[in-house]
């Protein structure tokens, strides 16, 4: 299924999403992680879109969104961005699937904005993040190499902190969206370098919790977590399903941060979530 590519302007940024299925139908946004793009959602909208309509945004300084201020980088700033799409789209009520930083957005906006969330899809992610794992992604983000020489380096810096689908097919289709041709042959990223290199002092992944703006989020909430995940800690996802009588926890086996959430296990519980 090819999605439509469309562009809408938002704090002065020409930010890029792609849609699928039916504009009359109720929508689901998709929000992507630290370092992807909206295609990661490409594998997943097939499903939802009989019933569905799928709007999955590329977060500024990503993908094919405009490069913001280096110090608008942050969680707060990207879920105001979510609103402000929604308004400008005359979405009142919507659906939110979030993978790893995508999932923090829509935390903290379907907690300020609970009226508005219709269901939470929370991908390898929660209010709290393991310390080790932030710090881990953090050093990786920031020792990233400017430029490559080929795709083989590309999937080679990714498989090194695991993050990424199991199969070489899969991981092609997804780093293909995330490069674009350099001098002299090369290939560099399509995101914003300072996302990789933020002000002094500070770093691209915050250790910021948001459990007060979970704790107000009315929506069901689905919790999918990669069984081998060290970001989304067992404990917290636990403690996610007791201050929540909404939220459901499925576990993907063999599969650690984050689920592509087109394994059987992911899309099974998906289906089941959202009625398709």
């Amino acid at each position: 299924m090819t999605p439509a590519s469309r562009f809408i302007t938002i704090d002065g940024l020409k930010l890029h999403y792609l849609e699928f299925g039916d504009a009359a139908s109720p929508p689901i946004v998709c929000i992507h992680g630290l370092t992807r793009s909206a295609h990661d959602f490409d594998a997943l909208a097939p499903h939802l879109v009989r019933r569905y309509r799928v709007l999955a945004l590329d977060v500024r300084g990503r993908g094919d969104s405009a490069w913001g201020p280096p110090d608008r980088y942050n969680i707060a700033t990207y879920a105001d961005d979510l609103g402000a799409m929604l308004d400008q789209l005359g979405i009142r009520r919507v659906s939110l699937i979030g993978t790893s930083m995508g999932g923090r957005i829509s935390i903290l906006y379907a907690g300020r904005n609970p009226e508005r969330v219709e269901r939470l899809v929370l991908n390898d992610i929660g209010p709290a993040l393991n310390p080790e794992a932030s710090a881990q992604i953090n050093q990786w983000v920031a020792s990233a190499p400017l430029d490559f020489a080929n795709l083989e380096e590309v999937k080679a810096h990714y498989r090194a902190v695991q993050f990424g689908p199991g199969s070489d097919e899969d991981f092609a289709a997804m780093l293909k969206w995330l490069i674009k041709p350099a001098a002299g042959g090369r290939l560099t990223w399509k995101m914003d370098p300072a996302i990789r290199k933020p002000p002094p002092g500070t770093s691209t992944v915050l250790p910021i919790g948001f459990w007060e703006e979970y704790e107000k989020i009315a929506a069901p909430i689905l919790i999918v977590r990669g069984a081998l995940s060290t970001v989304l800690m067992p404990e917290t996802a636990a403690r996610m399903c007791q201050v929540s009588s909404k939220a459901k926890l499925v576990e993907v086996p063999g599969v650690g941060h984050a689920p592509s959430l087109v394994e059987p296990e992911s899309l099974a519980a998906i289906r089941e979530f959202f009625g398709c």
